[in-house]
């Protein structure tokens, strides 16, 4: 086929593609238009504009694009549910739970340990490491955080343990799966049952019944009045993870450092010929990747609750795992999939305020977005060509 052909089959794909994802969006809107401030109390509205995102759908479809396709009917089958859902709300529950500026304040809260995590999950992969510890790192990171802030007296030493035990757990999971060559699915979800037993001991042995102390030393929050109600006060490791996506955007793909984490999880027997070390290069990035983790485990206990309970990260490192795929292995798309994650985790809250019991429900909607994410619904997800495979050196 020549280029001018190869040209026209990729813009086929793209515009399909492209179409898919519009429909994803009107779906979304369905359900949005029968929110405050629209309220839209007609049941037909959403009805209509679910039943034009699943047209969309079916058309896409039709030429060939099964995955945007049939993304874009299911969002459609969604909005309307939801919308209908909604349309029959009364309007105190609606405006109850739809306060804008909390659910985007709380959306940043529980999208930050994703993010840390997430982004140090795409950097481990990156290299050619499935990096599943990560729900074990962030649960360390948690620990530790409290441990370190408890017994020195300052949140930014309890930040620097956490950071260390995730580099200690990540450096076992790269000793596992880079120098003896094990299993790297198997290595991970090891280290997930280390942390959880190695935290669980040292919670009860340390702090007992009681817990850890209430008085513990937090990160602070930023005050900048002049950003507003969810700008304004947000607390600093969220200001953090701002900065860290624009660092790890331009380590990964504008410096030499970034180019070899890609060559090494592209091509590794490549990179090696032309001097890089490929065992150096994943160590690195896992044990960074751990680091990472362990701050985004660190915000859940000394920066959001202030305290650290048994298993506290409830599987976060999993959605985190599952917003790199999301994401496509990049940082602004593993941060669109955590705010993603994170805003269904705000709306099953603020769900619980009038609804009560029923909506632990809604609970369940980051873990089914998060299945959604790892069977590559949406949109076609193309990991590193030589990630979770061991490299042998000749």
């Amino acid at each position: 086929m020549s280029n001018l052909g190869y040209a026209r089959v990729r813009e086929h794909y793209v515009n399909e593609a492209t179409l898919g994802h519009v429909g994803v969006v009107i779906g979304l809107v369905a359900f949005i238009v029968a929110l405050p401030p629209f309220r839209a109390d007609a049941l037909w509205v959403p009805v209509f504009i679910g039943l034009i995102a699943i047209a969309v759908g079916v058309w896409v479809v039709s030429r060939g694009m099964r995955r945007p396709g049939w993304t874009a009917i299911g969002f459609g089958i969604v909005g309307i549910g939801l919308g209908v859902l909604a349309t029959r709300a009364s309007t105190g529950n609606l405006d109850q739970v739809v306060v804008w500026s909390a659910l985007l304040s709380a959306t940043l809260v529980w999208a930050t340990p994703l993010t840390f995590a997430a982004i140090g999950g795409m950097f481990s992969e990156r290299s050619g490491v499935v990096n599943i510890g990560l729900e074990g790192m962030m649960l360390a990171g948690a620990f530790f955080a409290a441990l370190g802030t408890d017994k020195f007296g300052h949140w930014y030493m309890g930040l620097l343990t956490a950071a260390v035990a995730g580099a200690a757990f990540a450096a076992v999971h790269a000793v596992m799966a880079i120098q003896l060559r094990a299993d790297q699915i198997v290595s991970g979800t090891a280290i997930n049952f280390l942390a959880l037993g190695v935290t669980g001991y040292f919670f009860i042995d340390i702090y007992g019944e009681n817990g850890t102390p209430g008085d513990l030393s937090r990160i602070p929050d930023v005050n900048i009045g002049f950003l507003g109600s969810v700008f304004g006060h947000l607390n600093l490791m969220i200001w953090v993870s701002f900065v860290l996506l624009i660092v790890a955007h331009i380590t990964l793909f504008r410096t030499p450092i970034g180019l070899r984490i890609r060559s090494v999880g592209e091509h590794p027997r490549a990179a090696d010929t032309v001097g890089i070390s490929v065992y150096a290069t994943r160590y690195a990035a896992v044990i960074l990747s751990g680091t990472l983790a362990a701050l985004g485990g660190a915000y859940l206990s000394i920066g959001y609750l202030g305290s650290f309970s048994e298993n506290m990260t409830a599987g976060r490192g999993f959605i985190a795992l599952a917003a790199v795929i999301f994401g496509n292995w990049r940082p602004f798309g593993a941060f669109g999939a955590a705010l993603l994650f994170g805003g269904s985790t705000a709306l099953s809250f603020r769900l619980a305020q009038p609804w009560g019991n029923a909506s632990v429900l809604f609970q369940a909607l980051p873990y089914v977005l998060t299945l959604i994410a790892v069977t590559g619904v949406i949109g076609r997800a193309i990991p590193p060509a030589a990630v979770g495979r061991p490299y042998v050196k000749q």
